[in-house]
């Protein structure tokens, strides 16, 4: 019962902080665009508790499209040599740097926030999942190099717990391949 009270005191608070989370003031949605690295991923949802050990960075390519919208398209090299991808098109809203989508490969409806954004360095992305009446808060850091400054991984690391997150479910992923062109 004590740790129940912990989980929905913890997505309890998520859920306010997340709320008054906003987008990088003057997002630029053109510079985006380009090859990313997710470097930080941070989550309390139990398939990324389960899974974090296994996890390795991988690559996104952000396009932005005519109409405004974001293409998000990832890749990660598996341990067998194979590609995992995903593409997801995040629609804009009525607030630059926030986005809407449902991922086709996992079914849920996706809220990103383009946070804060040196546009030339890094990306602090926040997400929050909701299936059912499931949420879940996601933080990704982004680089456009695989190496970051330590201050930058404090810096995600300190607004991840700001959103909740524990801090054992904060991670660095360890450097990995990349997929070949798809």
């Amino acid at each position: 019962m004590a740790s129940l009270l912990l989980v929905m005191g913890a997505v309890l608070c998520s859920l306010a902080t997340s709320s008054e989370i906003l987008p990088q003031t003057d997002f630029n949605l053109q510079a985006m665009a380009g090859k990313w690295h997710l470097i930080g991923f941070a989550s309390n949802a139990q398939w990324f508790v389960s899974r974090k050990a296994s996890m390795k960075m991988g690559t996104a390519i952000f396009t932005p499209t005519a109409t405004e919208d974001l293409d998000l398209f990832y890749s990660s090299l598996k341990t067998d040599g194979t590609c995992w991808r995903m593409d997801n098109l995040a629609k804009k809203t009525d607030v630059p740097g926030k986005f809407s989508y449902t991922s086709e490969c996992f079914g849920n409806n996706n809220d990103m926030i383009i946070v804060d954004v040196k546009y030339d360095e890094y990306a602090l992305v926040h997400v929050v999942k909701t299936k059912g009446d499931v949420l879940t808060v996601v933080n990704k850091l982004y680089g456009r190099s695989v190496d970051l400054s330590p201050d930058l991984l404090e810096k995600f690391r300190q607004f991840s717990l700001e959103t909740g997150i524990l801090p054992e479910n904060i991670s660095v992923l360890p450097k990995n391949g990349e997929c070949p062109a798809a």
